[in-house]
Order: C-alpha cells, then structure tokens, then sequence
C-alpha cells in the first residue's frame, strides 16, 4: 500500500503532493514499483497535527481518487470523516482506512455497512493532539487485540461482512516506543484472530531511533523496508509505505525464502 498525502503537513512528505497532477504522477510512479494499492489522505494524522475542516480535506482527495481509479488503480482512502468515505467511495475508493477504526465520526459505522468497501480497524485513543497522553498499558498485546475484536464484532453486528474487515495495531497512535516493538514481536497473535491484519511502520520515529541520521524520515526506509519483510513472513496482509522500491524489494526477498523453506520453485 502506496502512501500518498496530500496534505501541507504530513509528518515525512507534507506538501510533496499538493498539486493534483504531482499526487498522480507520483501514484502512477509507485504503482510501477509495485504498490498495489494507493492510500490516499488529506488529513495530517502526525502526533501533535490538528484537524482540518472536511470541506478541505474532500478538496485535496477526492479529485486524486477519482483521476487514479479512471486510470485502473486500487484506491483506498485515508479519512476519518464519513462524509469523505462515502465521497470517495462513490468515488471509487475500494478501501476506507480509518485510523480511529469507525470511533472518531459515530456514521462512519453506517457508511461502512452499507457499502461493499473494505474497512481498516485501526487501534485508536484519542486524536493526534492528545495520543501522545494515553500511551498507558498494562499488556499493550491483549488490550490491543481485545479493542481491535471488539470494534470487528461491532462492525458486524451493524452488518458488515467479516471478509471487508482489515485489522491494524495503530503503530505510533498512542503508543510509546516499547510498546510498537512489542506489538511487532507479537503479530503472530494478532494474524491469529483470522482477519487480514495490515502494518503501518514506514518512516515512524520509533524506526528512526535505531537508525544512524534517523531524524531525517528519507533514511527511515531501510530499516522500514526489513520490517516490512519481518512482517510479511508473519503473514499480514499489507504493509502500508512510503519508499515502494526499497519495500518491494525486501518483501521479494520474504518471499523467495519462504519458498525455499517448502521447496516451491
């Protein structure tokens, strides 16, 4: 999953793709390296960003989901409004990734349901101002498995079908250092629960704290492009990027060893 913000303030490329034929260009660009899907997001989730009024952020999207999907390619759409889901799914959009996982709009459920979309249920506690406050956890593993369950049993009940149900831990949202690397040691358990499970390392500061000149995100890719591979030979579904190249490459080289462990060509 391609990363493209189209936002002034995203936390590695704000304001890269601003311009509607810069954010396309670009999106053809990753999908040539390999992306498969492309996440479209006019709204800054970075810890500390505010909100922007969703007339502006359906501005930045919409016209980029509707030029991608004419040109064929898979679109999910970044939002945690429901008017820009059900904007961008009439759109096109195959995907609503929603980092609050339905809990910041109370009608992102009934968009959802009555749609044929795929939905990401992110772990979520509070937005991007505050998140930082609630990094507090007994057992980060079990509350975060427990709240993701909860909010797919919700989505069911309101008649979602579980196969459009898309799991994520929330890397990074509310969430301290510690307690990223532990969910990364544990996806086995998360895989686990039988839905698609989806991993948003790419650039984050936990990354760039191991890394020589981490606090440039540009050499953040390496390390995400391991995890990635890490993850995948866990079983998640996606990873969700910002350097396709690096990643593609890391997730051929997964492949080819998992491969080699059944003795497949």
């Amino acid at each position: 999953m391609g990363i493209l913000n189209v936002t002034p303030d995203s936390f590695s490329d704000g304001g890269l793709w601003l311009d509607r034929d810069a954010a396309v260009r670009h999106a053809v660009g990753m999908i040539d390296r390999g992306a498969d899907i492309i996440d479209v997001g006019g709204e800054s989730t970075r810890p500390g960003s505010r909100r922007v009024a969703v007339s502006e952020e359906q501005r930045r999207v919409l016209p980029v989901v509707r030029d991608l999907v004419e040109r064929g390619i898979t679109v999910s759409v970044d939002t945690m409004n429901a008017s820009t889901a059900e904007a961008a799914i009439a759109a096109g959009a195959a995907i609503v990734n929603d980092v609050s996982g339905g809990l910041a709009d109370p009608e992102m459920d009934d968009v959802i349901a009555s749609s044929d979309v795929r939905f990401v249920v992110m772990h979520w506690r509070g937005h991007a101002d505050s998140m930082n406050d609630l990094a507090h956890y007994d057992d980060v593993v079990a509350e975060v498995l427990r709240a993701v369950e909860l909010r797919a049993a919700q989505l069911i009940v309101k008649g979602v079908a579980p196969e459009r149900l898309i799991l994520d831990p929330g890397l990074g949202f509310a969430k301290k250092s510690q307690h990223n690397w532990t969910l990364l040691g544990h996806l086995d358990r998360l895989v686990a629960l039988g839905l698609p499970v989806l991993i948003g390392a790419s650039r984050k500061r936990f990354v760039g704290e191991l890394v020589p000149g981490g606090a440039q995100t540009s050499e953040r890719d390496f390390a995400s492009a391991v995890l990635a591979a890490l993850a995948a030979d866990e079983g998640v579904w996606g990873v969700r990027v910002h350097d396709v190249s690096s990643t593609a490459a890391a997730l051929d080289v997964a492949a080819a060893v998992r491969r080699g462990r059944t003795g497949a060509p």
